[in-house]
């Protein structure tokens, strides 16, 4: 009886073991892969969240548009701030603003948020992360990501409102690339 038990046991692992690769692999397309100067941070996309926040994310990664631009506004205790290609915090990319996409997500540490101006649907490649709990943003901004590894990399990010020598993304990529 035990032999059988574990034959069977032994059958559904090796039934479900393919279907957990599948998805594993299908999950890679849902990672960043941000280099910074500390090391690399991981970040996980939540489509099921906020698709097309994603989906203006991934595009941007793809066309290599992150690749060396700098984190323009980093608070101590708050965030830090960047996808801004003119360095500024006021310009963005070519493609449209997207429309807001606010959930019950909360905005804790390593949470990662699209920034934006006033108008709540004027997100465009600006996004920030959270060093701290920074949840009285809840439902006024998007949460489309949130840090799964290399946060002290993010810790690590100079300060300042422009920083003096501000940090640069040195690239990012999904981890399915």
């Amino acid at each position: 009886m035990r032999s059988a038990i574990h034959a069977l046991a032994l059958g559904l692992a090796l039934l479900i073991a393919p279907t957990f690769h599948a998805n594993a692999q299908s999950d890679d397309g849902d990672m960043l892969v941000m280099e910074l100067k500390s090391g690399t941070v991981k970040i996980e996309l939540l489509p099921d969240v906020a698709p097309k926040h994603v989906a203006q994310i991934k595009t941007l990664t793809k066309q290599g548009f992150y690749d060396g631009v700098i984190f323009h506004r980093v608070i101590d205790g708050f965030m830090a701030q960047t996808g801004d290609p003119t360095g500024t915090g006021m310009g963005g990319s070519d493609l449209p603003d997207i429309p807001a996409e606010f959930s019950k997500e909360n905005f804790g540490r390593g949470t990662v948020g699209m920034a934006r101006s006033q108008n709540v649907n004027s997100a465009n490649s600006q996004f920030f992360i959270c060093f701290n709990d920074c949840s009285f943003l809840n439902g006024d901004y998007t949460v489309f990501g949130r840090v799964v590894e290399g946060m002290e990399h993010v810790d690590a990010i100079t300060r300042g409102e422009p920083p003096r020598n501000p940090d640069q993304i040195i690239s990012m990529k999904l981890a399915s690339e």
